[in-house]
């Protein structure tokens, strides 16, 4: 059984942003992967110090940032 994708209101917004950079396809792609497991080995995240917060490189300056919920299985 997978995780549920949960999509803040304000991330949203930044869809528009992942267009016009053509980002899009990459962000697809780590959403499937979280949809999967979060923390899928051979697959690079990092942990965001002092934050419950995690982290994947769209490119060097874009990033999708998420927190995970193991008791719900569900990724915001």
């Amino acid at each position: 059984m997978g995780y549920h994708i949960r999509i803040k209101k304000n991330a949203k917004r930044d869809f528009v942003h992942l267009k016009n950079e053509n980002l899009h396809k990459k962000f697809d792609f780590l959403v499937a992967i979280l949809r999967e497991d979060p923390f899928q080995k051979g697959s690079i995240y990092k942990k965001l110090v002092g934050f419950s917060l995690y982290s994947r490189r769209l490119t060097i300056k874009h990033r999708l940032v998420y927190r995970v919920f193991e008791e719900t299985k569900t990724v915001i």
